[in-house]
């Protein structure tokens, strides 16, 4: 009875928080390219208005950010000297037509949204298929030496300083060229493992493994690429996220006396993927772990992972969020006693009261803007029915000065950005927070329902009357202090 007791209780708690809608969230989703082939096959505008709709059933589900895949095996979502036209967009990357720039476009509407614009790239994938052939102009036919093939596809070899130098110089590119707000990468580092086969590097090794255990070097070749690119984005667009998503286990207990209680493929040794030492050290943002499974899974419990992610990362360096497979959490039961058809308010509730994760990731954003399970209506209606800030991140600790000569005329609110000629772009105010209130009184930016959202515009078109109230936010997400309030009636 008291088991049942305590269970009962442990139940009702999650379910509140999940409930509590807090001010600060990262509520991500994922668009992804590669395999999508419905871009081919639709003209410009078609895709143009394809996206808008996507971005539009995300905005009214909550979504704060949108994780869109611009490289999904060498190739480019945007016009690129570097890398050809992706396969996913158009055929033997010939370019668009009519003429358009994909990521811009998601940068501008997701913008327009108060939302986000991650950019998603995989560093090593180059092909897919055995079959697939590689435009003209690909990078692999001027450095064949810098690839291998492994289980019928091509890939970066990771080994290679000339890999890692391409891969920067790709980064380079895209964050001098574009305001994307986050690089992304996922869990592709050194390819899954493919029975019977051994990743075919042993060139590279011979060359720059001085004597290192090959498990380490690969794991080192790894931690160079995630080190380096630290350094290429903090240089060229300080304040530009850097965030890893990896598979959902680093290593299990019966490896490492600090892995978790789970019995299945660990990123430390199978995919070489060390992330905790790149969130200790600083080199990345955020993290977004694969959580793909039940919360009773037997071989990896959703429950025991985010216990021990939460327990594990460093927060004072590296933001946690966790990523959410839709389709296992929507179909799964919820666990006794609750009566739930689903796990999803389950799962909300466990990031929400676990002290070191601020935020969730939606795989993959295609079934939230299909209403998988009813999932758009749940987030929509509950557990993301008011908008949420993005978290603080841990890059400065420079605050924004607030807006200045804030106006209303009639319904349309405007503002001035403040002068901040000396400040870092880190630092700097680059989006703003609009707030209302019944009354000058009420004033008080803490309160979750009383946030409206975010803006990279300095202006506001107020739904009714009412006291609002306009604030400054950086890169880091640091706020200002409210700028004078002003009176819609």
């Amino acid at each position: 009875m008291n088991r049942l007791i305590l269970s009962l209780l442990a139940a009702c708690c999650v379910l509140s928080l999940a409930a509590a809608n807090p001010k600060r969230e990262f509520r991500g989703a994922w668009l992804h390219t590669v395999f999508q082939e419905q871009y081919r096959k639709q003209s410009t505008a078609e895709n143009q208005a394809y996206l808008r709709s996507q971005l539009d059933k995300l905005k009214a589900a909550g979504v704060n950010a949108v994780v869109f895949q611009v490289r999904p095996q060498a190739d480019a979502f945007y016009p690129s000297n570097l890398e050809p036209w992706s396969r996913f967009l158009t055929d033997g990357g010939k370019t668009p037509s009519p003429a358009w720039d994909p990521l811009r476009f998601m940068i501008d509407e997701c913008h327009a949204r108060g939302m986000e614009l991650h950019a998603w790239l995989n560093p090593y994938r180059v092909t897919t298929s055995e079959k697939q052939t590689l435009p003209a102009k690909h990078i692999y036919h001027k450095h064949p030496e810098w690839f291998v093939r492994y289980g019928g596809k091509l890939y970066f070899d990771p080994g290679l300083p000339e890999s890692r130098q391409f891969i920067n110089d790709v980064v380079r590119d895209i964050v001098t060229r574009y305001d994307v707000d986050a690089i992304h990468f996922d869990d592709y580092f050194y390819p899954y493992p493919v029975e019977g086969q051994q990743f075919p590097d042993k060139s590279s090794y011979a060359r720059y493994g001085n004597g290192m255990n090959i498990g380490d070097w690969r794991r080192k070749n790894v931690d160079l690429l995630i080190e380096s690119l630290h350094q290429t984005i903090s240089e060229a667009a300080p304040g530009t996220l850097f965030s890893i998503s990896p598979f959902g286990i680093w290593r299990n207990k019966s490896s490492d006396p600090r892995g978790s209680k789970t019995n299945g493929l660990q990123n430390y040794d199978a995919l070489y993927a060390d992330v905790l030492l790149w969130a200790e050290n600083g080199w990345i943002d955020y993290l977004v772990p694969q959580l793909y499974w039940s919360l009773e899974n037997p071989r990896a419990s959703y429950q025991v992972l985010a216990d021990w992610w939460n327990e594990y990362n460093p927060a004072a360096n590296t933001n946690l969020y966790i990523g959410q497979d839709i389709a296992v959490t929507m179909k799964t039961p919820d666990l006794a006693p609750s009566t739930d058809p689903n796990q999803l308010r389950h799962k909300v509730g466990i990031t929400r009261a676990l002290p070191g994760i601020e935020g969730n990731c939606w795989w993959p954003g295609y079934s939230l803007t299909a209403n998988t399970g009813g999932i758009a209506d749940s987030l929509a209606r509950d557990l993301q029915a008011t908008p949420a800030m993005m978290p603080v991140y841990h890059f400065t600790a420079v605050t924004p000065a607030e807006p200045v000569k804030v106006k209303a005329n009639g319904r349309k609110i405007t503002w001035d950005a403040p002068t901040e000629a000396d400040a870092d772009r880190a630092d700097r105010a680059c989006k703003y927070a609009v707030y209302r209130f019944d009354t000058v009184s009420d004033i008080d930016t803490e309160r979750p329902e009383a946030f409206l959202g975010v803006t990279w515009k300095r202006e506001w078109t107020a739904d009714r009357p009412g006291v609002y109230v306009v604030t400054s936010l950086n890169r880091a997400n640091l706020e200002s202090y409210p700028a004078k309030p002003v009176t819609v009636k």
